[in-house]
């Protein structure tokens, strides 16, 4: 028998198309002329990956466990399964998740909460804003800074460390105004230093009174709110519970 999956002529290898549709119940016949979609040229190996991801919901820790295979592999089945639809170029660059290696498992600090949770998801994630904007964050492979398409490249992990315990932890209700750097200097009006804005000027990036600084907050509380540390809320971010009770239980 002649094997069709791969969308190929067996013969000189052109590209397959549908030249009539047949119902099974009745046998009647249509004409048909289109080509096989990206799906129906995917080899056996891409389209049980397929089936596997899409029963795991996405979860590459449950993709790992059904294939019996390392993360490593399971990513690479999945870039290659991506690429096969079109969806990314085959010639684009791979993180190399081999130099990047996460943080101790049951730490507590956020530092290492964001950079695991961006370890599992591959180096690189889309997280959302409170209004719902997209932000691409990528894990930088000296597994210390990570980049982002909304910010400079000047952060690292241990800025969410400042956030949460030079600021939140110090506040009532571990909670803090999100704060605003633009017209504002350290200090002034909404970036003082019990804003997360002023808290980031002056604690991470070592800002004086009066000076300017960046104004990451709408990204960096994205960020927290994705990692499960803090909640993104209109105008202020606040710890969630389950942090909480890791970081203080």
């Amino acid at each position: 028998m002649i094997d069709l999956t791969s969308g190929r002529c067996p013969v000189c290898n052109g590209k397959l198309k549908l030249s009539r549709l047949v119902c099974p119940d009745c046998s009647a016949e249509y004409p048909a002329d289109r080509l096989l979609s990206p799906y129906d040229d995917l080899s056996h190996e891409d389209s049980e990956f397929l089936k596997v991801f899409l029963t795991c919901r996405g979860n590459m820790k449950d993709v790992q466990a059904a294939c019996g295979i390392s993360y490593p592999t399971a990513k690479k089945r999945l870039d290659a399964l991506l690429a096969a639809l079109g969806y990314i170029d085959k010639n684009e660059e791979e993180f190399e998740m081999h130099i990047f290696t996460a943080a101790e498992k049951d730490s507590v600090r956020a530092s290492d909460i964001v950079r695991n949770k961006l370890y599992e998801n591959g180096g690189q994630a889309t997280v959302y804003s409170f209004t719902g904007e997209p932000c691409v964050i990528k894990a930088n492979p000296d597994g210390k800074m990570f980049d982002s398409d909304k910010l400079p490249p000047k952060y690292g992990y241990a800025v969410f460390d400042v956030i949460v315990e030079d600021l939140l932890l110090q506040q009532p209700n571990y909670r803090a105004r999100k704060g605003m750097g633009r017209g504002y200097r350290l200090g002034t009006g909404k970036c003082t230093e019990d804003t997360v804005v002023g808290a980031v000027g002056k604690y991470y990036f070592g800002k004086s009174t009066g000076d300017s600084v960046l104004d990451p907050v709408f990204v960096l509380a994205a960020i927290l709110d994705w990692a499960g540390i803090a909640h993104n809320r209109r105008g202020y971010i606040e710890l969630t519970a389950d942090y909480c009770a890791k970081r203080l239980g």
